[in-house]
């Protein structure tokens, strides 16, 4: 019994950690992302990781949830700095939930396999929050 209990907790850890590699993999693979750098509280430095997609000439990134710590990080600064193609800059945070669709519908573009993944396994394409990145 005790053998059994501890190959299902394996397997489910197991799987844990294949869906969670995957994602990681996923999002990184041939598609382009961007260092996103806020800080906390204590003035320390975080940097994140983020898929972008473009519209109107406004750069975009989404947070899956609003509980997510980049997100949280830049509300509380309303600005953050991204690194984008080597070359960093100043950007003022605005949220802009009515472009949840179109920019989910970009992401589905540009990143294609890994987007629908990353959406299936986080479900949160319906409440995901789209920030636009207005340049300082």
């Amino acid at each position: 019994m005790k053998k059994t209990i501890g190959w299902i907790v394996g397997i489910v850890l197991g799987l844990l950690i294949v869906v969670f590699a995957t994602q990681m993999l996923f999002s990184e693979l041939g598609s382009e992302t961007v260092e996103l750098h806020t800080l906390d509280d204590t003035g320390q430095s975080h940097t994140t990781r983020l898929w972008i997609v473009d519209h109107e000439g406004t750069p975009y990134v989404r947070a899956g949830m609003a509980s997510s710590g980049w997100l949280l990080r830049a509300l509380s600064n309303n600005s953050v700095e991204m690194t984008r193609h080597g070359v960093t800059g100043s950007y003022t945070f605005e949220h802009r939930e009515q472009m949840r669709d179109t920019v989910n519908q970009l992401l589905l573009e540009k990143y294609t396999w890994g987007f629908r993944y990353i959406s299936f396994t986080m479900q949160n394409a319906d409440s995901a929050i789209p920030v636009a990145l207005i340049e300082n």
